[in-house]
């Protein structure tokens, strides 16, 4: 009868800890995207996007590599959120680029002037 008992309650410990839990994984790309603007020189440039006016710098193209993200710590780069957008570059007062994008989620657009 002890034999019986005792096997009870290991089956019932091994059953019990059996149980499965509930695992949840996040991963994928951010909710942003990225829009820089590349040329031959580093100048300041006017960008809208949708009527939105920003302020930045172009990238020199020898500084952008083709196989090299640039990084999300460039203070040249404007963080959008994905999808279709109008941009308007401004250089000096004078209209010198406009342009429907579409950015994906986590993605950086590089517009070369």
């Amino acid at each position: 009868m002890k034999r019986f008992l005792l096997l009870l309650c290991a089956a019932t410990l091994l059953l019990a800890s059996c149980g499965t839990g509930s695992h949840t994984v996040v991963s994928g790309r951010p909710d942003d995207a990225g829009v820089v603007f590349t040329d031959d020189r580093s100048y300041a440039i006017d960008v809208n996007i949708d009527g939105r006016n920003y302020q930045v710098k172009t990238v020199k193209d020898v500084d952008y590599k083709k196989m090299r993200d640039i990084k999300r710590t460039a203070q040249n780069m404007i963080v959008i959120k994905p999808g279709n957008h109008t941009v308007k570059v401004r250089v000096k007062g004078q209209n010198v680029l406009t342009q429907k994008i579409f950015v994906s989620a986590g993605d950086t657009k590089v517009i070369n002037l």
